[in-house]
């Protein structure tokens, strides 16, 4: 059976649309992806408990609580919300819209060749079988290791992380969340809900206009929004250090690098957040970084990965976060 992640995704991501718009129509009360719930009972967006807090400069019981269970959810699916959940990829899509074809075309030969490179399965060279005797090095506890000295996203502050702060800051100076005036996840559930108004009600305002503009200008201008400038992003990566849970897990006795000794790379290439499963210590990013979208799974011409509650103990593991 064909395996595709991606497609699942996308319509966990539009149902979760599609839920809030007939919430919206039919006045359930249900909230948003921001602050899901019923009627008088809802948990916040972590930013916004934090931020309902320093706006207001004292401690909010909802707001803990909220804090409390989104921090609890992050430590057992880390950035899963951003693989699964999170409206702004499918908003990029239109990004597709502006696009000219022939650089569609040109981008899609370059990965046909890439995938066709990979197809032939050329056998590893020197410096590869040294760089895979590193990341398969097993420490103490049978796990394999990866430790690298270069820096990876998710494994010192970046830019997302000075969004985050000044985010804070600006809540605590202004006395409301300045960010959710242009955070993507709620302009796009303000789009919606401004569209629902339009068509139940025949509500016209400026906001009609104003609000998609915002969210389709940070579509087109910020390509790299979640790598380079979403905060949430860079809170749940802080949090998700401490995940333990659904790590992918590599099967050496399958894997064709290390059990046939030869090239693969495919589940490297899959994944959209810049980690290398087969050779963690080449990784742009850090394991906190990984958003359990299951691309390297579904990827794996061997079928040797799997994404396991928790590993157990003795099976064959590659893919193991190494910061303590």
């Amino acid at each position: 059976m064909k395996r595709n992640s991606k497609t699942l995704r996308t319509i966990t991501a539009l149902a979760i649309v599609a839920i809030v718009f007939v919430g919206f129509l039919t006045n359930l009360g249900i909230g948003t992806i921001s602050a899901p719930g019923i009627w008088d009972i809802s948990i916040l967006c972590p930013l916004g408990a934090l931020g309902t807090m320093l706006a207001s400069k004292m401690m909010v019981p909802r707001a803990v609580v909220s804090l409390v269970i989104m921090v609890v959810l992050i430590i057992v699916f880390a950035r899963a919300f951003c693989g699964w959940m999170c409206p702004v990829p499918l908003v990029q899509k239109l990004r597709g819209i502006f696009t000219k074809p022939e650089k569609q075309a040109k981008a899609a030969k370059a990965n046909g060749k890439a995938t066709e490179a990979a197809a032939g399965i050329a056998p590893l060279t020197e410096d590869e079988k040294a760089a895979l005797a590193t990341g398969c090095e097993k420490d103490s506890k049978g796990l394999a290791g990866c430790a690298s000295c270069a820096k990876k996203r998710g494994e010192a502050m970046d830019a997302r992380h000075f969004v985050l702060g000044g985010a804070l800051l600006s809540t605590f100076i202004f006395g409301f969340p300045v960010f959710c005036l242009v955070c993507p996840i709620g302009l796009t559930f303000a789009t919606i809900l401004l569209l629902v108004n339009l068509f139940a009600q025949g509500d016209v305002t400026w906001s009609l206009i104003v609000v998609p503009a915002i969210l389709i200008a940070e579509v087109l201008l910020f390509k790299k929004w979640c790598h380079k400038l979403c905060p949430l992003s860079a809170f749940m990566s802080l949090i998700a250090k401490l995940n333990r849970t659904f790590k992918p897990t590599i099967d050496n006795a399958k894997c064709l690098e290390t059990a046939q000794g030869k090239k693969c790379g495919a589940c490297g290439r899959a994944c959209e957040e810049g980690i290398d499963p087969r050779h963690p210590e080449l990784s742009e990013a850090a394991w906190s970084e990984c958003t359990k979208c299951r691309s390297c799974v579904d990827a794996c011409p061997a079928h040797a990965i799997s994404m396991p509650l928790i590993a157990k103990k003795g099976e064959p593991v590659s893919l193991v976060e190494n910061e303590k």
